[in-house]
This record gives C-alpha cells, sequence and structure tokens, in this order.
C-alpha cells in the first residue's frame, strides 16, 4: 500500500519525504487556505514546489463544478508537472469530465466518494485513483471500513484497474485496516502516520536495554 500525505504544508512533507515511506501528495483548498496559500498563482507556484520534493503522484483539485470549467481547470493543473494528478468531485460534470481526461491521457483522482456505486461509475470513466472518505462516513454512524472491503471486492471481480485511496484517514488504526482490506492507497495527516511508529511496549523495551547498557 502507497502513503500519500494529506496537507499543503511544506514542512510535514519534507519530514514525512525523510522518513523515506512517501510515495505521494494529496491537497485540497481547505488545506492551502490552512497555509495561507490564496490566488491561482500562489496555489500553482505551490504544487510546483511541492513536485520538486515529491517523487511521486500530487493530487490537485479543481475547483469547477460544470464540465467545461473542469476541463480548462484540469488542463492547467495536469500542465504545471507530470506528477500531477487532476483531482475531480464525484458530480454527473465530474464524471464526463473523468472520461475526457482519461481519453486524452490526463490522470484523475475522484473525490468525496461514500458509496460502491460512485465508486464504479468513476472506475468506468477511467479515474486512475477514486478516494473513499472513511473517516466521514464513520461520522455518519456508517463503517468507512466496509466500503473499502466491498471496492475491492468489486474491483477485483471487474478487473478494475483502478486504485482505491482511502482518504479521511484519521487514526493509525485506520491506515492499517485499510491495508488489511487491500486498499492501494492511504492519504492522511503526517500524525497518522507517525501513530504508526507508537507502542508502549516498544517504550518499555527501549528504556530497558539503555538501562542494561549503562550496566555494562
Amino acid at each position: 500500500m502507497k502513503f500519500f500525505v494529506d496537507t499543503a504544508n511544506l514542512a510535514q512533507i519534507k519530514e514525512a519525504h525523510d522518513l523515506g515511506i512517501l510515495d505521494g501528495v494529496t491537497t485540497n483548498p481547505s488545506l492551502m487556505a490552512k497555509e495561507g496559500i490564496k490566488g491561482e498563482a500562489a496555489i500553482n507556484q505551490h504544487y510546483k514546489t511541492i513536485c520538486e520534493m515529491v517523487n511521486g503522484d500530487i493530487s490537485a483539485e479543481v475547483l469547477s463544478t460544470d464540465f467545461e470549467s473542469i476541463i480548462k481547470e484540469g488542463q492547467q493543473l495536469a500542465a504545471l508537472h507530470p506528477n500531477i494528478v487532476v483531482k475531480v468531485p464525484m458530480i454527473k460534470d465530474g464524471i464526463k469530465a473523468i472520461k475526457w481526461f482519461t481519453d486524452h491521457k490526463i490522470r484523475t483522482n475522484c473525490t468525496l466518494i461514500f458509496s460502491a456505486g460512485q465508486a464504479i461509475l468513476a472506475a468506468k470513466a477511467g479515474a486512475t485513483y477514486v478516494s473513499p472518505f472513511i473517516g466521514r462516513i464513520d461520522d455518519s454512524s456508517w463503517d468507512g471500513m466496509e466500503l473499502i472491503a466491498q471496492m475491492r471486492q468489486i474491483f477485483d471481480v471487474q478487473g478494475y484497474s483502478t486504485e482505491i485511496l482511502a482518504a479521511s484517514i484519521r487514526s493509525g488504526l485506520h491506515i492499517v485496516k485499510a491495508a488489511e482490506l487491500g486498499a492501494d492507497v492511504c492519504t492522511c495527516p503526517l500524525d497518522s502516520i507517525l501513530a504508526l511508529l507508537k507502542h508502549p511496549l516498544t517504550d518499555i523495551g527501549l528504556a530497558k536495554f539503555l538501562e542494561d547498557a549503562k550496566k555494562m
């Protein structure tokens, strides 16, 4: 399973990259705004900077919701760098745009997936990735991991090449379960990745080793 970090913070991207386990980055307008990045020119430059830092897929989200505008904006984003993957919302015009992008060799990430039916449509249109929002599904009193399992079964049976990108990850446990159920990618805040490092028995064991080393 590939690890993407879900942020626009360059320091966090560098830290994840320095761990040696980073495969890509996902961003969205909210994450850009959180970093104080505003305006088309500044946002595009930020995408270029991220692409120079990470040798992997970088999802850049369109802000438009009609077919023609999605196509125009997606072309502009894709032209920024070969690693850019155009992130398109799960709406009717979004699916139409994904099919157009597929036909024109532009890679896409269909975002805001909350059902297997939505995932099927995106895969049929040729999306490179589909992003089910696990945490948000959990928030609505459903089990987001059940959707991952369902999508994995459908994609395997139908032979879809679209990759399942588990998004809205809230914890290290989410990452482990997504890997167990066959997600191709998980994208999450850096804190969730760092949580995988932690276990109380590791801390106890290390403290014991260091204590014993002092006696040697």
